[in-house]
């Protein structure tokens, strides 16, 4: 069950749409990136508002692959698994980011919410290839030793912040 709180912002979110079924998709792209997954009572919520069924919202939100209904941490790294990344060896960058920070192909998320590791079929980078993306910020030809130093900097600037 979410707290009062959650309701209160996603009212906030809702007052900037009309009420209406073809607001559904930026309403919960603002969601997630409030919350950076869209919990699924919210989505019945939002569903009841603008005036569809919650079957409605929730196909339109699992079509999208972006969209998460699992919660995620502070840092959502994606490795590009394309065709130029993965030749050129983001499955050891994978497997280090993984071994770094305790997670499997089915455990995605940090215990401590502050890291998500996933895959994604292209970046759009592949000139940058092996490339991986950390929230919105492209990082460039990686390697195992590039991963593990970029988490220790990750985790440095959370203890800081």
């Amino acid at each position: 069950m979410l707290d009062s709180s959650f309701y209160a912002k996603t009212d906030e979110i809702l007052s900037k749409y009309p009420a209406q079924e073809r607001s559904l998709i930026p309403i919960i792209h603002e969601i997630q990136e409030t919350w950076n997954y869209i919990p699924v009572e919210l989505l019945s919520y939002v569903a009841d508002k603008i005036g569809i069924t919650e079957t409605k919202a929730y196909s339109v939100a699992s079509f999208y692959e972006r969209f998460s209904f699992e919660a995620k941490g502070k840092y959502i790294i994606r490795v590009c698994d394309g065709t130029a990344c993965h030749v050129r060896q983001s499955v050891p960058v994978l497997e280090r980011l993984r071994s770094d920070l305790g997670l499997s192909e089915k455990k995605h998320t940090t215990d401590d919410m502050l890291f998500t590791v996933e895959t994604v079929s292209c970046l759009g980078a592949c000139g940058l290839a092996p490339a991986m993306m950390v929230n919105d910020t492209v990082h460039p030809a990686m390697t195992p030793d590039k991963a593990t130093a970029l988490i220790k900097e990750l985790k440095e600037e959370a203890a800081n912040s």
